[in-house]
């Protein structure tokens, strides 16, 4: 007999997300797992080598704080939590957690998962793993911005900040295998502590493909905080205000067949409905095919149906024998950077910054320094209203970006800006503070590819009375299957545009929904609609060449642009490679995570059929 769903809560979609959600979660109803997802990819990075100084404890501070806040009623209710939230040290994170349930007096297993942390093996790596391939290495179509490899080809140089894996389920699902209540991880993949959670309630073997498929979308649906209950939704301007603060965070009720339903605690705020759940399951995406270290998952013909109030379904989803590879994020210092942001107000904007951009590079041509700058953009923000009612509506903004290998170079930029500095265009006004121009270190992002067999992933179990550790190594998938090619396709059987009837040039955001994120140096989009007469408009009008299109003077030609469909929630994804360089936490863009991409692309008017604008 099929075991009832398994229900499993958020508390995190990243650090910034306080205690209170992990004490909430446990609160205000039925909970058998919270899972919390701390980290970003640039999270580890930005404090290694502080932890490596010891001016930084290695675990992120709100998992903590959530452990603290809940550890007694957790108890109570016997709920199971499993958060990466040791980020650079789960070990010390769970030895933690494991004091403070001792001086409680509560009966709770603490148990942690290592393995991921490979910076001492890097540069074996670097030799045995054909210099570390790029995830994106097997597409010859993709072009890497300038520099990524570079440190590459420096082995043995000190300049590698950190270096961990993608881990998945197997030693998460050992560990409550073991009798562990609280299992602190590093960098596991995403979903992979959802996934474990609803593997081991339903006694899944490793070869349930479709189940593991199933659960690791359930995972990827709720990671993200409270993005799948109102938050970062294109379809936020429908809902009163009210509605959109103080949001809970979501819940996802596993079948034993891998289905989800996606929903949330009745007595916190927020919503989840049919757009809500799409637009999150388009969220970071590379296409059809998602990928764990314990199963691949295809959502070409994936379904999400709203059963009841705040209650969707997910289905659909297939599943494969995961690939014999994972994910290795590498940071590696890139250099130093700077910006300025100044304002214009009013008549004759373009040619103020036109004057501003020639003053600063006619300065540093003249003292022989332009070459020696990696990235000098002038970027221009917004555009001032006619006619306006205020000053800030006649004000607009532009963003002086520079990157460079040495700071002393950069130190130039701040130079060739205050030598004119009195020579500037009418009403030019800016903070007054020009600490901004201050070059600081940045590090870049390499995700590479390594084999699980290069992996030692462990769970590792504190005993409660003596504090001894048990380690025990899980091993890599007992089966693998090759990678094939990303799918990249146009729609079949496009429909004549012409007979949808008379078009009005209208916003596309008017009729579609859509969610974009990061997926390392590019960025995906998904856009859905909501009727068939709508799906077919929007399949057959959202190509790849319109896409280039509508990115307008963006689009640059040494990018790659990959399409696929998903008909039943009736969905256009796009994979544009390319726009964030060298990664989030170098990349030169205002919007480094890629979030404002898709509304930016709403926001670009199209010849919409008048009918389906009700006109």
């Amino acid at each position: 007999m099929a075991k009832r769903a398994v229900l499993i809560v958020n508390c995190s979609g990243a650090m910034s997300d306080p205690g209170d959600h992990m004490l909430n979660q446990a609160k205000y109803g039925p909970v058998d797992f919270i899972t919390g997802d701390y980290l970003a990819e640039v999270n580890i990075a930005n404090d290694a080598e502080a932890y490596r100084n010891g001016q930084h404890p290695g675990w992120i501070s709100t998992a903590w704080d959530g452990l603290c806040k809940s550890v007694e009623i957790l108890h109570e209710k016997r709920i199971k939590v499993i958060i990466n939230g040791g980020c650079l040290n789960p070990r010390g994170l769970a030895e933690k957690t494991h004091n403070l349930v001792q001086e409680k007096k509560l009966n709770l297993k603490v148990a942690y998962v290592e393995g991921d942390e490979l910076l001492p093996r890097v540069h074996e790596l670097m030799a045995k793993q054909e210099r570390l391939k790029h995830l994106d290495a097997e597409n010859p179509q993709v072009n890497l911005a300038p520099g990524t490899d570079n440190f590459l080809k420096r082995p043995g140089s000190s300049e590698i900040v950190s270096a961990n894996a993608y881990l998945g389920i197997r030693a998460i699902k050992r560990g409550l295998e073991e009798g562990a209540d609280i299992i602190i991880c590093g960098r596991v993949a995403d979903a992979s502590p959802v996934m474990a959670a609803a593997a081991w309630w339903h006694g899944w073997p490793d070869s349930a493909y479709d189940e593991l498929a199933g659960s690791l979308i359930a995972g990827h649906l709720i990671e993200c905080s409270t993005y799948v209950t109102g938050a970062n939704f294109a379809g936020f301007d429908k809902y009163d205000i009210k509605d959109l603060l103080n949001l809970g965070l979501p819940i996802v009720e596993i079948d034993s067949n891998g289905e989800c339903v996606v929903t949330k605690h009745e007595a916190l705020p927020g919503f989840v409905t049919e757009d809500t759940v799409k637009c999150q399951l388009l969220y970071e995406l590379q296409g059809n095919i998602y990928l764990n270290s314990d199963v691949k998952a295809d959502i070409a013909r994936v379904q999400v149906k709203e059963e009841s109030k705040n209650r969707v379904r997910v289905s659909g989803v297939k599943g494969y024998p995961p690939p014999p590879t994972t994910k290795l994020a590498v940071f590696y210092q890139g250099g130093f950077q700077c910006e300025l942001t100044i304002n214009a107000t009013g008549y004759a904007t373009a040619k103020k910054y036109e004057l501003q951009a020639a003053q600063i590079f006619s300065k540093l041509q003249e003292w022989g320094v332009l070459e020696q700058f990696d990235t000098l953009d002038f970027q221009r923000i917004g555009v001032p209203a006619e006619n306006p009612r205020c000053q800030l509506e006649s004000t607009t903004s532009l963003r002086i970006f520079a990157q460079a290998k040495d700071a002393a170079t950069l130190g130039k930029l701040a130079q060739a800006f205050m030598y004119n500095g009195m020579a500037h265009f009418a009403g030019m006004h800016s903070t007054l503070d020009m600490r901004q121009l201050r070059p600081i270190p940045f590090n870049a992002f390499y995700p590479a590819v390594i084999e699980q067999t290069e992996l030692e992933e462990s769970i590792n179990l504190i005993d409660p009375s003596t504090r001894e550790v048990r380690k025990i190594v899980v091993g890599p998938p007992a089966k693998t299957e090759p990678l094939a090619p990303r799918e990249n396709y146009e729609t079949a059987n496009p429909v004549d545009l012409a007979s949808f009837g008379p078009t009005v040039d209208r916003p596309l955001g008017d009729i579609a929904l859509a969610r974009s994120g990061d997926k390392g140096a590019n960025v995906n989009i998904g856009l859905f609609v909501h009727t068939d007469e709508e799906w077919d408009w929007l399949r057959s009008f959202m190509t790849r060449s319109k896409m280039r299109e509508l990115m307008g003077a963006d689009w640059q030609d040494w990018y790659f642009v990959e399409r696929v469909e998903m008909p039943l929630i009736r969905a256009v994804h796009f994979v544009v490679y390319g726009p964030l360089g060298r990664g989030v936490s170098s990349s030169r863009l205002l919007d480094a995570l890629g979030k404002g991409f898709a509304e930016f692309i709403r926001a670009v008017h199209v010849p919409i059929p008048r009918k389906f604008l009700n006109l």
